[in-house]
């Protein structure tokens, strides 16, 4: 199992990645260089990504100023001794709040072993952490590529990565998460790095960062 760590195994990646796909090689010429951003893994990088579903950056990143606010980057035990009314404060919808409650309460009592979840292969990874209410596919892809390192996962259906993909092979229409999923075997093992170039080439395209991490 690859686990991404630095620079150099993105470069890998990608130049793997172009001996699989040569069409990804106008991609990357027009991408540039390919972000890292790992964050670190465990309860607040996985709250940090709850919270940045479906919202904007400026949204996301004040939301959670105001959660770090209340003392720092959260734990799993600090959040869950947060009073019943502290999601209001910080701005979050309830079903978010909800989501961030039970893996709160799940890893402080011991029934979600977080810090495990780099250690396990990605279809075991992501299965654990879709069995809790609230979060899907798309929140655990992201988790194991930016918090644990998981070389080959990829988030088909993060809209971004859609636009991205119908962008550089000239499509009309945006793949489905399903169809995406398919076409991006091809790229294993390095899908995380396959992602990162996708989100790359639509930054450098539309001039708009659209990572899912900051």
């Amino acid at each position: 199992m690859r686990i991404i760590r630095g620079d150099e195994d993105v470069r890998q990646g990608l130049e793997a990645l172009l001996g699989l796909d040569p069409r990804l090689e106008a991609v990357a010429a027009e991408a540039g260089p390919l972000p890292l951003r790992l964050i670190e893994p465990g309860f607040a990088g996985l709250a940090h990504i709850v919270v940045s579903q479906m919202v904007s950056r400026a949204s996301a990143t004040a939301i959670w100023g105001r959660i770090c606010a209340e003392g720092g980057p959260p734990t799993a035990q600090s959040y869950a001794a947060l009073d019943d009314e502290a999601w209001r404060r910080f701005g979050l919808s309830r079903a978010k709040a909800d989501t961030l409650a039970r893996v709160a309460h799940a890893v402080a009592d011991g029934r979600f072993d977080i810090a495990a979840l780099g250690e396990l292969r990605p279809e075991e990874a992501l299965a654990s952490l879709t069995a809790i209410k609230g979060i899907g596919p798309w929140t655990a892809e992201v988790y194991l590529m930016f918090c644990c390192g998981h070389a080959d996962v990829f988030p088909s259906g993060d809209v971004a990565l859609q636009a991205a993909v119908a962008m550089a092979f000239d499509r009309s229409e945006r793949p489905q998460a399903k169809v995406l999923a398919e076409e991006a075997q091809a790229w294993a093992p390095w899908r995380s790095v396959a992602a990162r170039l996708f989100w790359a080439f639509y930054a450098a395209r539309l001039r708009r960062d659209a990572l899912p991490v900051g």
